[in-house]
C-alpha cells in the first residue's frame, strides 16, 4: 500500500488533472486490496469469496455492478417468503471447517449469496450474505452456525443494497474521497458498517500517541488524519479485522496524497431584492474572509450563532471550515466579500446544521438558501436527520427550519433550542430547489 500512495503522490507532483488522479488512485487502491485479499485466501485454503457483504451505500437504487438475483430457496418458495441476512462468525482455520458450516446452512435451506474471509492469527472471520426462509430468525440462524463450529456469531437483517459487489463499492468510495475531502468520514462509515466516526484536531486530548500507520484495538481503530490529528472509528459490536483496518487506512492515505481540494462549481443567484449572490463550497483557505465577516457582525448575531463569549467566535472557525468535520457553504457578493456561512457538521452519529449571515445581509433569503442546500447535502449523504442548536429567541433560524417543509422536533432546555428535522432522501422537501432565482453556474 505505501507504493500505491507514493505513486499517486508522484502523479500529483507532476500536475495530472483531478479526473486522472481519481481514476489512478481508485484503481491502484482496489488492485492492491484485491491482491492482498487473494493471497490470504489461497494461503488459508478457503474457497474464493464472492461479493463483499459490507455496509450499504446511501443510494436509493443499487448502483452499477449490483449482483444479479439469487435463486429462490428450494421448493419453489416465493421471494417474499425469504429474507436477506448479513452474518459474521469465526471458524477454526482448519481444512473442512468452512465446509461443515456451509453444509449446516444448506440443511436449513439457507443460500449463501456471498462470502468474504478475514484471516486472523487464531482463526478466520467469515462474513456471509444469506438468503434464508422467512420463518428463520436471527437467533435460530446463530444457533445453527454455533452447532456447526462457528463462534462469536453476529447476525443482522440485510436488503438489496448489500448485494453491491466489492469492486464497485470500493471504487465508488475511492472516487468520492478523491473528489472531496469532506467525504472521508462518510466513506469510512459506509466501508465499515454502522459505526461512529470522530475527528480530533492535533492538539486535542487523545490525539497524541497514534503512530503514522494507525492503531487497531478491538472495536476501535485510529488513523492519522491527513491534516494532523486523529480520526477515530468505533462500533459497539464486532471487533474490526486487520483487512478492514487496511482498507480504512488506504482511504485515509489516498486522501492525504491528494491534498487540499474542493469540488468545482458555484451557483450565482439573484435574491428577491435583486442582488447577485454566489454560493460555493468553502474550506480553511477562506479563514481570513470568514474572520473579516465576523468583524462586521454585531455581538447579537455572533452570540446567536456561537452561544458563548463573542471574543471566542474566531477560534471556532478553524474547526468549522475544516472539511474533515463536514461541509461548508459560503455566500459571496459580486465583489468577493463573504456575507454568510452555512455548516454541515458530522457529529458522531448525528449531523448538525449551523448558519451565520452578516447583519446587513439578513432577511434577504440567504439563510434559507444555505439551509436548503445543506439539507439536500445531508439527505444525499444518507443522513436520517439534522439538528440545529440555537437560542430560543432566534426566530430567524426557527422560521428557516420551518420553511424546509420537513417533520420537526423541538427541545428547549435553559433557553437553548434544539430543532431536529427528519430527512427522507426521496422527499421533494429534502432536495427542493433554492429560493432564489438561479442565473448561472460557473
Amino acid at each position: 500500500m505505501p507504493e500505491v500512495t507514493q505513486a499517486v503522490g508522484r502523479a500529483v507532483e507532476h500536475g495530472l488533472g483531478t479526473p486522472v488522479l481519481m481514476i489512478m488512485a481508485s484503481m491502484a487502491a482496489l488492485l492492491a486490496a484485491a491482491g492482498f485479499h487473494t493471497w490470504w485466501v489461497r494461503r488459508h485454503g478457503h474457497a474464493p469469496p464472492a461479493d463483499d457483504a459490507g455496509a450499504r451505500p446511501p443510494a436509493v437504487e443499487p448502483p452499477a455492478g449490483t449482483a444479479g438475483p439469487a435463486p429462490a430457496p428450494e421448493g419453489g418458495a416465493a421471494a417474499e417468503e425469504s429474507a436477506l441476512w448479513r452474518m459474521r462468525t469465526t471458524v477454526r482455520d482448519a481444512p473442512g471447517s468452512l465446509a461443515v458450516l456451509c453444509a449446516a446452512l444448506a440443511d436449513r435451506r439457507v443460500d449463501i449469496l456471498s462470502l468474504q474471509t478475514h484471516p486472523l492469527a487464531d482463526g478466520t472471520v467469515d462474513e456471509f450474505l444469506l438468503r434464508a426462509p422467512g420463518g428463520l430468525t436471527g437467533t435460530e440462524l446463530a444457533s445453527v452456525v454455533s452447532a456447526a463450529g462457528g463462534a462469536d456469531t453476529w447476525t443482522e437483517r440485510a436488503d438489496a443494497h448489500d448485494l453491491v459487489d466489492a469492486p464497485a463499492r470500493v471504487l465508488a468510495l475511492a472516487a468520492r474521497t478523491a473528489l472531496d475531502p469532506a467525504e472521508l468520514p462518510l466513506a469510512l462509515r459506509q466501508l465499515l458498517g454502522r459505526c461512529t466516526v470522530r475527528s480530533l484536531p492535533a492538539r486535542a486530548p487523545g490525539a497524541d500517541g497514534v503512530p503514522a500507520e494507525g492503531t487497531l484495538e478491538g472495536t476501535v481503530l485510529r488513523l492519522r488524519a491527513p491534516e494532523g490529528g486523529v480520526i477515530t472509528v468505533e462500533r459497539p459490536y464486532l471487533p474490526f479485522t486487520p483487512a478492514e483496518f487496511a482498507r480504512a487506512r488506504a482511504l485515509a492515505e489516498l486522501d492525504a496524497r491528494l491534498g487540499p481540494r474542493l469540488p468545482r462549481g458555484r451557483d450565482v443567484l439573484t435574491l428577491p431584492q435583486g442582488s447577485d449572490i454566489t454560493v460555493r463550497r468553502a474550506d480553511s483557505r477562506d479563514l481570513r474572509a470568514a474572520r473579516a465577516m465576523h468583524e462586521r457582525c454585531s455581538e447579537q448575531t455572533l452570540g446567536m450563532r456561537y452561544h458563548g463569549p463573542v471574543g471566542d467566535a474566531d477560534r471556532y472557525l478553524n474547526h468549522l471550515l475544516s472539511p474533515r468535520h463536514g461541509r461548508t457553504l459560503a455566500a459571496q457578493t459580486a465583489s468577493g466579500r463573504v456575507v454568510g456561512l452555512g455548516h454541515l457538521l458530522w457529529d458522531g452519529d448525528e449531523t448538525e446544521i449551523a448558519l451565520i449571515v452578516e447583519d446587513a445581509w439578513q432577511r434577504r433569503g440567504i439563510g434559507s438558501e444555505l439551509l436548503s442546500r445543506l439539507v439536500a447535502m445531508a439527505a444525499g449523504a444518507g443522513c436520517g436527520s439534522v439538528y440545529a442548536l440555537t437560542r430560543a429567541s432566534n426566530t430567524g433560524m426557527v422560521a428557516a427550519m420551518r420553511g424546509l417543509g420537513l417533520p420537526l422536533d423541538y427541545q428547549i432546555e435553559e433557553g437553548t433550542l434544539v430543532i431536529t428535522a427528519r430527512l427522507d432522501p426521496a422527499s421533494p422537501a429534502a432536495v427542493r430547489p433554492p429560493h432564489g432565482e438561479r442565473v448561472g453556474r460557473e
